[in-house]
Order: C-alpha cells, then sequence, then structure tokens
C-alpha cells in the first residue's frame, strides 16, 4: 500500500516555493505506484519579482522530458498566470499553436518547454496541484465498469472526465467539471490518471495519497490471489535453468530485435511479473492494449507474448518461439503504423519492447540498458493495472489508432529529441579481459565516454568492480560490470559470456587483453613458464574469442574482436622466448578467426603495443626486475630505456593503446580485419614487413 514520505524536517528546509515544489514532486516520483517514469506533473503558483523588480504571479509547473523522482529547480517552467488565464475563454486550441503561446509566457527562456498539461494546472483555481498516474487509479479509469465503481468509493467527490488526449480541450473540461461540482476533490481521468489539489504544498501530496489509499483499498478488498488473471497455467522454471536457457537465448533474441538498430537488452524475473507471465490469462489481457497512454513510448501498445510451454525446458523450441513471434510481431507493427500514419511520420524500429516468456519471465529492449530498464519498469506498472482492473471488471485501454496518435504524437516526440545524441559505441556492448588492469580499465573508460556498456572481466574481481562502479558513477547505473573470470578455465570463461548475455544481450566488441609476462633464457626456461605463458596468453585468448564468436554468430549482427598483442608478437624478444612465442600465437590466432569470421560479420585485428609500464599489474610483478636485468639496468630506469629506443623518443601510456582499440572497433575502420596496429614510439626492429 501506497503510504505517505512527507517528512516535515525536511520540508521546512525548503525556503521558495520553487523548493517546496521538487521537494514535494521527488516524493510523489520516488513510489512509481504513485508516477510512471517521466509521467506525470506537478505546480504551483506563487509570487517572485520579474525583471523590472514587480511583483507577478507566477505557475511553476515541471517541464517536458524529466522526470519527478530526480528533477531540480531547473526543470520547472515559470510562466505569468496573467497572460495564461484569458485562455480558457476560447472554444478550442491546437497542440502547435498553444506550445507556441506558453513560450511567451515564460519568465526565463532558459527554462525548459513547459508540459503539454501546462493549462490543466493553470486553470484550476487552487495553489498547488498534482497529476499523477497511480496504479489503483488507472486500474479504476481501465475498469470497463470504473465509473460506476468510482462512486462506491468517492461518493460525490470526484469529477470523471472521458477519454482525451492531454492538451487544451481535457485542461478546459477538467477546470469545467470542477467548478460544477462544489464537493470536487479530485478528478479521475479515464485510461489516464488523477488530478488532486490543495492549498499548501503538504496538502496537496497528503490529499494525493489519500484519494490512492482508498482506490487502494477498495480494490485489495476485491482481489482473489489465486484466480488472478486466470489463475497460474505454467510453473516458474527453478533459477538455475532460467540462467542456464537465457544464455543461450538472450543473444537470439538480442540479434532478432537489432536487425534496424542494435538493443540492449536486460531480464526481469520479478514476482509479479512471474505471476503475468504463467497465468492463464496473460496471452490474451497482454494484447488488449497499454495501460497508460504515457507508457506507449517506451513499451509500444503490446508486448510480444511466447507461446512456449516451460514444461518442455527445451531450448530449441524456445528459441523457434522467440524468433517466430518476434517476425509476427515486426509484421503487425509495420501493418499497424501503415493503417495509422501521418505524411510525415517515420516509423520507429518494429521490434518489441517488452517480451513476456512464460515459466522465465520478461526481456526488455532498449538503445540502452537504462532505457531497456524504463520499459521494463512501466510494464510492472501496467501489470499492476491489469491485476486492480480484473479484480474490478474487465480491463480496457486505448482503440488502436489513438495509441498510435499517443506513440507518434509530436509532443511525445520532442521528449525523446531532448536525449543526448547517440555517439561511436552507443547500443554496443564490450567485453574487456584484464578489464582491471592499465589499458583494460582505460579502454572501458574510452568505450563507455562514446556510449558503450562495457563488461570488465578480470581475475582481480576488487579491482574490476572499482573500474565498473566508477563509471556508474560517471555516466550512469547500468553502464558497466564486473565479472570475476580466468581465462584459462573454459567452464569460468562460458559462465562469464552467459552472465553478460543475461546483462546486456549479448556481445558487439572482444577486447582480448588478459595477461602475464615471463622472461627467462632459453636454456633457463622451465616447463611450468612455457605452460603458463601458453595457458593465458594462448589458450586463454582462444576460449574468450571462441565464446565470443559463438555469441556474435548467434546475435547476427556481426562484431568485432581486438587482440592486445606485443611488439614481441613480430619481434624475438630477448630472454623472453616462452612470451615472444604466445604473443606471436595470438597474432596469428587472430588472422586465422578473422578469415572464418568474415562471412559473418565479425572483423578480428590485433594491437601491437610495448612497454606500457603505466597502470600496469605485468609491469608490477618480477617483470619489471627480469626486463631490466635482461637490458643491464636498474629497474627504475626502464621507462627512459623504452623512450630512447623508440625513433619518437615517447613513451607509451595505456591511453594510446586504448585509442588504438577504439580505432578497430569502430566504423572507422569497418572495412579493415586480419590488420596489425604498431603502437610502440617506433622500434625499427619491430616494423611490420
Amino acid at each position: 500500500m501506497v503510504q505517505s514520505l512527507w517528512d516535515d524536517q525536511k520540508a521546512s528546509q525548503q525556503k521558495t516555493g520553487l523548493d517546496q515544489l521538487v521537494y514535494r514532486s521527488n516524493l510523489i516520483g520516488t513510489d512509481r505506484r504513485v508516477c510512471n517514469w517521466g509521467g506525470g506533473n506537478t505546480s504551483t503558483k506563487t509570487i517572485v519579482q520579474d525583471f523590472r523588480g514587480r511583483d507577478v504571479e507566477v505557475m511553476y509547473v515541471k517541464g517536458s522530458g524529466s522526470d519527478l523522482a530526480t528533477m531540480k529547480a531547473a526543470n520547472f517552467t515559470g510562466l505569468r498566470m496573467e497572460d495564461i488565464r484569458p485562455l480558457i475563454e476560447k472554444d478550442e486550441m491546437p497542440d502547435e499553436e498553444m506550445v507556441a503561446y506558453l513560450v511567451n509566457c515564460m519568465i526565463d527562456s532558459k527554462h525548459p518547454r513547459a508540459s503539454i498539461e501546462t493549462l490543466l494546472h493553470a486553470f484550476l483555481p487552487f495553489k498547488h496541484v498534482d497529476h499523477t498516474h497511480p496504479d489503483a487509479i488507472i486500474s479504476l479509469c481501465c475498469a470497463d465498469n470504473g465509473q460506476e465503481l468510482a462512486k462506491e468509493i468517492f461518493g460525490d467527490r470526484y469529477v470523471w472526465v472521458p477519454y482525451v488526449r492531454p492538451g487544451f480541450t481535457l485542461s478546459k473540461m477538467i477546470a469545467e467539471g470542477v467548478r460544477n461540482n462544489p464537493n470536487a476533490e479530485l478528478v479521475l481521468m479515464e485510461k489516464h490518471g488523477l488530478v488532486t489539489w490543495g492549498e499548501t504544498s503538504e496538502e496537496c501530496y497528503a490529499q494525493t495519497i489519500k484519494i490512492i489509499s482508498e482506490a487502494e483499498a477498495f480494490i485489495e478488498a476485491r482481489v482473489e490471489e489465486a484466480k488472478l488473471f486466470g489463475g497460474a497455467k505454467y510453473e516458474t522454471l527453478p533459477e538455475a535453468k532460467r540462467r542456464e536457457l537465457l544464455g543461450e537465448l538472450m543473444p537470439v533474441i538480442r540479434g532478432a530485435v537489432s536487425q534496424g538498430q542494435k538493443m540492449i537488452l536486460s531480464y526481469d524475473d520479478g514476482d509479479d511479473v512471474l505471476q503475468f507471465v504463467n497465468s492463464h490469462n496473460a496471452g490474451t489481457l497482454s494484447q488488449v492494449g497499454a495501460a497508460c497512454p504515457d507508457h506507449l513510448v517506451h513499451t509500444k501498445m503490446v508486448p510480444l507474448y511466447v507461446e512456449w510451454d516451460p514444461a518442455s525446458g527445451d531450448i530449441a523450441s524456445l528459441k523457434e518461439a522467440v524468433q517466430a513471434g518476434i517476425r509476427a510481431f515486426e509484421t503487425k507493427y509495420v501493418a499497424y503504423f501503415e493503417a495509422n500514419k501521418h505524411i510525415g511520420d517515420k516509423m520507429f524500429e518494429a521490434a518489441p519492447r517488452v517480451i513476456l516468456i512464460p515459466g522465465i519471465g520478461m526481456v526488455n529492449t532498449g538503445k540502452s540498458w537504462a532505457m531497456s530498464q524504463v520499459s521494463g519498469a512501466l510494464y510492472h506498472r501496467a501489470i499492476a493495472v491489469m491485476r486492480g482492473a480484473t479484480s474490478l471488471g474487465e480491463f480496457v485501454s486505448l482503440s488502436e489508432n489513438e495509441s498510435y496518435n499517443v506513440e507518434y504524437w509530436p509532443l511525445e516526440l520532442y521528449k525523446l529529441s531532448l536525449a543526448p545524441a547517440e555517439a561511436e559505441f552507443s547500443r554496443k556492448i564490450a567485453f574487456i579481459t584484464g578489464g582491471a588492469g592499465g589499458i583494460g580499465s582505460e579502454t572501458a573508460r574510452r568505450l563507455v565516454s562514446e556510449g558503450a556498456h562495457v563488461v570488465l572481466a578480470d581475475l582481480n574481481l576488487e579491482g574490476a568492480q572499482k573500474v565498473a562502479d566508477e563509471i556508474n558513477g560517471a555516466y550512469g547505473e547500468g553502464r558497466a560490470i564486473a565479472l570475476k573470470m580466468d581465462v584459462t578455465k573454459e567452464e569460468e570463461v562460458q559462465a562469464a559470456f552467459a552472465d553478460t548475455a543475461i546483462a546486456y544481450g549479448g556481445v558487439d566488441i572482444l577486447v582480448n587483453n588478459a595477461g602475464l609476462a615471463t622472461s627467462s633464457p632459453f636454456d633457463e626456461t622451465s616447463l611450468k613458464e612455457w605452460n603458463l605463458n601458453i595457458n593465458v596468453l594462448g589458450t586463454g585468448y582462444f576460449l574468450v574469442a571462441r565464446e565470443a564468436f559463438k555469441q556474435m554468430k548467434a546475435q547476427q549482427i556481426g562484431g568485432n574482436m581486438v587482440f592486445i598483442g606485443s611488439k614481441n608478437s613480430i619481434y624475438a624478444g630477448k630472454n623472453a622466448s616462452a612470451y615472444s612465442a604466445a604473443k606471436a600465437l595470438e597474432a596469428h590466432l587472430a588472422r586465422c578467426i578473422a578469415s572464418e569470421g568474415g562471412e559473418f560479420g565479425i572483423r578480428v585485428n590485433t594491437v601491437l603495443p610495448d612497454a606500457i609500464l603505466q597502470g600496469s599489474a605485468i609491469w608490477n610483478s618480477n617483470w619489471r626486475n627480469e626486463r631490466a636485468a635482461a637490458y643491464g639496468i636498474e629497474p627504475d630506469q626502464l621507462e627512459e630505456y623504452y623512450r630512447k629506443r623508440t625513433t619518437l623518443l615517447v613513451n607509451i601510456y595505456p591511453s594510446d593503446i586504448a585509442e588504438g582499440i577504439a580505432f578497430f572497433a569502430s566504423s572507422r575502420s569497418a572495412k579493415t580485419t586480419g590488420c596489425m596496429l604498431t603502437i610502440d614510439g617506433g622500434v625499427p626492429a619491430a616494423f611490420t614487413r
């Protein structure tokens, strides 16, 4: 049940009306049962001094494209009420005209564009107004008998407004409905949400929570858990079995939904999701339509429900069912677009954003992990609404044409336009071995800076996690994950790629970078030393590349591998026969994979660094002492020694290697494979020939 989160001490610290509005808005957005991600809006009317020092009545309202849970003062738009009030006398006002008019009402041109529902707040004669999308209220507003039941719950305290898309007409209908009912305490918008108000910010918030709680209590008294969604039809597979299937299934899904643009996936097995997907009625209910207009842009009108019996546990039939389902979904989506499109409309990707699989759960897709999470979070809300609506009566939704008009509504598309432009590695997933080290961590930072999601695989899990935490702190939750993996252990490598598939859907870029180094005169090289180098630098690179190759083939959208070789891949390093031979193995293995990968769009290239001392676990080991001894110098003289032997008289750093990796992984090298790029400052003995 929804609870009040109001804290008098924190509220008292908010000095201005705008500060109080921010506080209230954040409380509302914190509980997604109260308001959808990105949806709803709040306002306050207050007095401010304008640029001429005059007292002016201003309404602050949520700006377009922000989210109540996280928005700050800068995300609100201030508008002069004396300019807005006369609009209620108009009979109609098209969206474009209204938006243009409101721009001229703004007290600061730097404020964001006002919400499409600005007039809803302005036309109501109350100082504070909340418009929210509570699960319980939308359940009522999406039930076929909702208007009748509302009278049971609220008596004559409510105003019911038939479904109208947000804008001038809806705002005026709400204002007139409230004016005509002196007992009104709330407005219920059919298939849409709730409007409440108060004379103080606290009173407004308290009213919002009170009304939601009344609706929740009414619904919960009628819920029969065993009969929800028609009761259980399937049983949830054990977690280990689900993960086993998903490790193979996710790359197949990702490939199928990425034929237009690559998508990032996420998996959700919440209790409510499993209850729904396993039910008798899920296949039918899920196709009724969106539970709320705000959902449409992120979930599409309906999800894909996969017809599959989990009792079989058969991965082949599951893959077939998913692929067939996605193809059918895309065909229907194209038909839906063609039947409803307007001149100038450009179709979004036709693939589903939400995929429901009995016995397993929900897979969500998006241009990033964060956006796939938004789709999933909104479908949790849809399930909650269907739970409530079907306990009250029959779940109903918008018509197909109105769903289209909301999904392709210019004012909704404007919100999407506020997102940052996509970069070179947006929608790409990079798997980096040795992710905690100098080259690995710098490569992760470099790729993430241009949009990538990264998996940092390393024996040093603590170090890899530290890098992942740093990246997520800078770029947002879910941009990086850390995995513990020994490249020489087949089962650990396979498990790491399965975990990657479950986390993001697959892999686009492999950076085969994990390494070590030893130094001994050839006649003093032990079998143990030889095997160590071959196991890590040869077998390890083979195992990692093989698993990446499998996922890339399963996705059928190409891929990139970048091997981190060494100057010693092509130069016989002194007292380093085991290391040099293993590095040569890597370079030729890369060429072999390149020759086989071409038909699948898989490119494989190699970067040959030399003497990367900064941030390197290898150079902080006995290797530094061994190399210094080989050259007859002191260990602290190595950096200068290496600099002076280059023709450019430079030292090489991890960032230099990361730049080479980024080049090979990018579209700038789209027609290059089987290539070696030396980044060593120019060591003549290692010039390729």
